[in-house]
């Protein structure tokens, strides 16, 4: 496998706590000789496992990059068992956008994993941590919410993995965010995901939908952080205290079929007829789409196929044909 071109002066093994930056070569209009800096955290306590939390995986998307900067200053190394590694801004050249894909080169940092050693910029942020950082790890927590397209109820996911004592142990850790729902949910927007790849890797994986862009504010910020710190107690890393009780007990839920993500047939204004929480039945209309191009002629009915909870659904109204609309998602229990 080829050697990374990212380096760091953060010793990873180095007792107590490191606040540091990944250096990234690159070559722009303006510098034959650049570097592209992502901020990384190392917190090593007591001898234990190893946690590596990420945010800014998709540079739309905030709460993650605000929730670890917050605790990379705020947890203390005699209050862990083990080891926190933290990238709070992943994608940091699409964060600065404020866009979900790479400005520098265009790609989906979630889409290209495990990476390249020689790729772009962004598939050489994912081979390093395929390559060095994954390798470390015990827990994998990439936090996401629905960015500038989505609107979600507040979810930790992640994919149904072939090996059953894998997904039990996933389960258990979701259970402990406190999130309303944890959903098992099937790819349909291409294959490269970060988690898909920890999964692969054996990894105890989480990921997160923690509302959308729209819905930035004191809630979603404090369910995110507390859930980190949740996770991190179950895991037995954040010895502070016992995980905090969720509100009310999260629901399982699974979105395992093609058909549960509705995808817009035609371009145009999208007009939903139910809000998220409402139960769809099969053949149920769950909005219409207005042309542009004929904006008198009778708007396109977007149908379900599936029956489910509306766990998401579009937040920018200006679709393209293929674009996810909703997703639906039902009860789900492990054999």
């Amino acid at each position: 496998m080829s050697t990374t071109q990212i380096v760091t002066l953060v010793d990873f093994e180095k007792p107590g706590k490191q606040l540091g930056r990944l250096a990234i070569p690159q070559s722009t209009n303006t510098s034959g000789w650049a570097t592209e800096y992502l901020p990384i955290a190392v917190i090593n306590g007591a001898p234990g496992p190893t946690a590596l939390l990420f945010g800014g995986n998709h540079g739309d998307e905030y709460e993650g990059p605000v929730t670890l900067l917050k605790l990379a200053h705020t947890l203390e190394p005699d209050s862990i068992r083990g080891r926190i590694i933290m990238l709070p801004m992943l994608n940091r050249p699409a964060l600065a956008a404020g866009a979900r894909l790479s400005p520098l080169d265009g790609k989906n940092m979630n889409r290209v994993f495990p990476g390249r050693a020689d790729g772009t910029i962004t598939e050489m942020i994912a081979h390093y941590v395929t390559t060095v950082l994954f390798p470390l790890a015990d827990l994998v927590i990439d936090i996401h919410s629905g960015g500038r397209s989505a609107h979600f109820l507040p979810l930790v996911s992640m994919h149904h993995v072939p090996n059953t004592e894998q997904l039990r142990a996933m389960i258990d850790l979701a259970l402990a965010w406190g999130a309303p729902y944890i959903l098992i949910y099937r790819d349909v927007g291409g294959t490269g995901l970060l988690p898909g790849e920890a999964e692969r890797l054996g990894k105890l994986t989480l990921g997160t939908e923690m509302g959308s862009a729209a819905q930035f504010g004191v809630e979603m910020l404090n369910l995110t952080e507390q859930g980190v710190r949740n996770v991190l107690r179950q895991a037995g890393m954040l010895i502070d205290r016992a995980p905090d009780p969720p509100p009310a007990p999260p629901q399982l839920m699974a979105a395992d079929q093609y058909d549960d993500y509705i995808m817009a047939p035609v371009s145009g204004i999208f007009e939903p007829f139910v809000e998220m929480g409402a139960w769809i039945v099969a053949g149920q209309t769950i909005g219409q789409i207005h042309s542009i191009e004929q904006p008198f002629e009778p708007p396109t009915p977007v149908s379900a196929r599936t029956e489910g909870l509306l766990i998401s659904r579009r937040a920018f109204p200006l679709v393209r044909q293929g674009d996810c609309l909703a997703t639906l998602a039902r009860p789900f229990r492990l054999p």
